[in-house]
């Protein structure tokens, strides 16, 4: 839950400079907040979760 709550609003915060520095505009933006809110009520939802948990764990795996 904090893993995807912390991605959620990492997003959030990158689509909003993306659209106030003008390299994204309104419209695409909505399409692909649409994209995903529709992307995750179908069956590869599940799918996609696994793949972030898991870079997310190979990521925390990392020492430097």
């Amino acid at each position: 839950m904090a893993i995807s709550l912390s991605v959620v609003v990492l997003l959030a915060v990158i689509l909003v400079v993306l659209i106030r520095g003008g390299s994204l505009k309104a419209g695409p933006a909505i399409v692909a907040v649409l994209f995903g809110f529709f992307l995750a009520s179908t069956n590869i939802a599940p799918s996609v979760n696994r793949f972030l948990n898991s870079i997310a764990d190979t990521v925390s795996q990392i020492t430097f």
